[in-house]
C-alpha cells in the first residue's frame, strides 16, 4: 500500500463551496501542509476531488485545522454528481497543530470524492492536505 499525494495521481479539486484567493482549493492537492484551503465561514463546506482515472482507495488522510465533523462520499461516474455515502468521522480538536486523520475507505473505487465539513470548532476551518492510500501506485 502506497500513500500518494493527490497531485501525483493527477487529481484536482473541481468544486469547492468557498474560495479565498490567498488560500485556494488547489492547495489541498499540492501535498504541502504549509499551504491550505480555508472555508469562508458557516457550515457545511465541501470540496470535490476528481481523479485522472478510476482509483481504488483504501484510506484517505486529511490534514486539517478546526474541522469537527467530516463526511466522505464517492462516485464512479465521469460527472461530479450522484454521490453515495462512504463514511463519517468526528475529529478531535487540536490546539496549535494540525489534525491528521487517516480514514479507512475499504478499497472503494472512485472517480470523485466529495468531502463535506458539516461542523467545525470555529467559524473557519482549513484543509492543508488530502492524501490517499491505494493499491496501484
Amino acid at each position: 500500500m502506497i500513500e500518494s499525494s493527490l497531485a501525483s495521481l493527477g487529481a484536482k479539486v473541481v468544486v469547492a463551496s468557498s474560495s479565498d484567493e490567498n488560500h485556494p482549493p488547489e492547495n489541498i492537492t499540492d501535498g504541502n501542509t504549509n499551504t491550505f484551503w480555508m472555508s469562508t465561514g458557516m457550515f457545511p463546506q465541501e470540496f470535490i476531488i476528481r481523479f485522472a482515472e478510476p482509483t481504488d482507495i483504501s484510506a484517505v488522510t486529511v490534514d486539517s485545522y478546526n474541522v469537527k465533523h467530516l463526511k466522505i462520499e464517492k462516485n464512479t461516474s465521469q460527472s461530479a454528481s450522484q454521490f453515495e455515502s462512504v463514511t463519517e468521522k468526528e475529529f478531535q480538536q487540536t490546539d496549535g497543530h494540525l489534525q491528521s486523520n487517516a480514514i479507512s475507505l475499504n478499497g472503494s473505487g472512485a472517480t470523485h470524492l466529495r468531502l463535506i465539513i458539516t461542523s467545525g470548532y470555529d467559524h473557519f476551518a482549513s484543509v492543508h492536505r488530502v492524501s490517499v492510500q491505494n493499491e496501484h501506485s
